[in-house]
């Protein structure tokens, strides 16, 4: 039965296993795995077919509400790969992981990235959140700390004092963000997924994300929104 989803091989239980110890992974690291997956079980390789691969491994995740979901990271476009949970939203998932403060805490950092211009909070920012949070006050270290164990698990990216969400949480949280935040998430332009790093047209307020800018209007010598066709007012990364 062609309709049938194609058979889970090792070489299949071996990549998800790896990738769910990772949580998420490069593209290029994906393709490594792919092949080395393969070779070790001696299971059919072709190096171009890595999302047919990945969508076998979906269809036998589908009724355990799991996906491997493929994403871009804000910072430099290239691909990247992540295990989604689709039965609970993300933030229910990271309840067993943290306390009812850290979450809060998440949360309205959360809220100071994606409602923020260029998609960043500044730590004095998050740090002044401190003393706000309802389920405990937190004191200016504790925060620090706990800010640092959101970038080791690969929640936010932190770069010079300032935050961001890693492209894992963009990956695994971008319904939930679209549903929560539907006044302040927008969509690229371009790519159609959700962006936090990203550029806005001033004349019609379209937004897009930096490499797809970059991408864009590599080919343009007069910059013009894809969308009102006015001069694209921003510096080109």
């Amino acid at each position: 039965n062609i309709a049938m989803a194609a058979q889970m091989t090792d070489a299949h239980r071996r990549f998800l296993q790896v990738l769910m110890s990772h949580g998420i992974m490069e593209g290029s690291e994906a393709r490594k795995l792919h092949r080395r997956c393969c070779e070790i079980h001696t299971v059919y390789y072709a190096h171009d077919k890595l999302d047919d691969f990945i969508s076998t491994i979906n269809s036998h995740l589908q009724p355990l509400f799991m996906q491997i979901r493929k994403g871009m990271s804000e910072d430099d476009g290239r691909a990247h790969y992540a295990l989604v949970n689709l039965a609970e939203t993300e933030i229910t998932k990271m309840a067993s992981d943290y306390t009812e403060n850290e979450l809060e805490l998440f949360r309205k950092t959360m809220d100071l990235i994606i409602s923020s211009e260029n998609g960043f909070a500044s730590s004095t920012d998050i740090l002044n959140l401190a003393d706000q949070l309802k389920t405990k006050k937190m004191k200016k270290k504790e925060v620090e700390q706990v800010l640092k164990v959101f970038v080791e698990d690969k929640w936010l990216s932190e770069r010079k004092g300032e935050y961001t969400l890693h492209t894992r949480c963009i990956i695994e949280m971008e319904q939930y963000i679209l549903n929560n935040y539907q006044d302040v998430a927008r969509k690229c332009n371009i790519c159609h997924s959700l962006a936090i790093q990203s550029q806005v047209c001033e004349s019609c307020g379209i937004v897009m994300h930096l490499p797809c800018v970059r991408k864009y209007f590599r080919a343009q010598s007069e910059p013009r929104c894809p969308q009102c066709n006015d001069f694209w007012s921003c510096d080109i990364p």
